[in-house]
């Protein structure tokens, strides 16, 4: 975290407050100069090459505002950009909904990326002093109280605002890492709500729920909120803009403990196994909404469709943090040389792991599995988790084949 107990740390914040303010107009600008261009130019599409062709001259048309900040971090942001244009076009293509790249407000414009350590930015830390800094151009020299030691040459450095913290992200490039030694267990994971997750083993994850937990402080905190109009940042009064900290520290608080909460998950379940098979969930659509039914008696009425209840499931696997989870287990396997296999999750829970008979009446509730046709009774997640690594196994067995 950026730490400035000197008497320049209100000039640091300014600094490194313009910083994102510049780059968010920059982001903004380019967006707009590839919607003009494809309206008005005969659908003219620019691409990133262009844009950053033109840099040179806007920094020189504008030294205070583009000239004094890295050259490289202003790349970075219009390559940021030029990401969203491709997964644009990519979502397109597979025929999901587009989502057009939108302009970014100043406060949610939040990280300024430095691809290349050394070019616009300098990570100093050296071992004969306790004090590390960062050097940012633009901004100067920022002390940064570290929370581990970087192993490793850094690479990238990325400054982020959190509310009224400044923190900075670094990727270094590290030795390969020694692979753990070998446990000769295999395991599979059922993903739920009721549990975070199940293993085959019939050990029970619980599902912290920290959204809801934090539900009662979140509504009150955004009930405070809802009574101040909506104004840019600049004109907010104390009260408002306490207001808007309040509710960002809340969510703050509740996506660190998911993160805690998955990397302790997943680095337990690392350590215990050489094989992991998990469900190839498709989270997003999970998580849609329920489409309207029309009432084809009633113009203009609808029929109930359960539109609450799918809400409120979408909010408990929002708030499971599944794919963030998931993601996490991937990284951490992958550098302690474990294996990780995805599979595919219909009828897991439905199918008998004593005699193989599949058929919904097999699980006539959401805990219990009781085959129709041998009479076998389990947990219906430990079933699923049994299921899973059956099928993650024989799916390694015949890749090795």
């Amino acid at each position: 975290m950026l730490n400035e107990p000197d008497r320049k740390a209100v000039g640091r914040t300014a600094a490194l407050a313009a910083m994102l303010r510049d780059h968010c107009g920059l982001y903004n600008g380019a967006l707009q100069e590839r919607r003009d261009a494809y309206r008005h130019v005969s659908k003219t599409s620019i691409k990133y090459g262009q844009q950053s062709a033109q840099l040179k001259e806007i920094r020189a048309f504008d030294p205070e505002r583009h000239g004094r900040w890295s050259f490289s971090s202003q790349q970075a942001t219009l390559r940021r950009l030029d990401k969203a244009f491709q997964a644009f076009f990519r979502r397109i293509k597979a025929g999901e909904t587009p989502g057009y790249p939108r302009f970014r407000g100043v406060n949610w414009f939040n990280t300024v990326d430095f691809p290349k350590d050394g070019d616009g930015c300098r990570w100093d830390a050296t071992a004969h002093d306790p004090v590390t800094r960062v050097r940012l151009q633009g901004v100067g020299h920022v002390k940064v109280n570290q929370h581990r030691a970087v192993v490793g040459k850094v690479k990238t450095v990325s400054v982020k605002r959190e509310g009224r913290k400044w923190f900075v992200v670094l990727t270094a490039e590290q030795p390969q890492p020694e692979p753990l030694p070998k446990t000769g267990r295999v395991v599979g994971i059922d993903m739920g709500i009721a549990s975070f997750l199940t293993d085959s083993n019939g050990l029970h994850v619980a599902n912290p729920r920290h959204a809801r937990k934090a539900a009662a402080k979140l509504e009150a905190a955004q009930r405070a909120l809802s009574r101040y109009p909506r104004r840019k940042a600049k004109n907010r009064t104390n009260n408002h803009q306490r207001a808007v900290e309040r509710v960002a520290a809340l969510h703050g608080k509740v996506r660190r403990q998911r993160l805690d909460h998955a990397h302790k998950t997943a680095l337990g379940l690392v350590r215990e196994h050489d094989v992991i098979a998990h469900e190839d969930l498709k989270i997003h659509s999970m998580s849609k909404t329920v489409a309207p039914k029309p009432d084809p008696d009633k113009p203009g009425a609808f029929l109930p469709n359960g539109a609450a209840a799918k809400s409120g499931l979408n909010r408990s696997i929002a708030d499971a943090g599944w794919g963030v989870f998931l993601t996490i287990m991937h990284a951490k396997a992958e550098s302690a040389a474990r294996e990780v296999i995805a599979v595919d999750p219909r009828n897991t829970s439905r199918q008998c792991p004593e005699c193989g008979h599949t058929a919904k009446e097999n699980r006539p509730t959401q805990e219990k599995f009781h085959c129709v046709s041998c009479g076998h009774q389990a947990h219906a997640d430990e079933v699923g988790a049994l299921n899973v690594l059956r099928a993650g196994l024989a799916r390694r067995d015949a890749d090795q084949a």
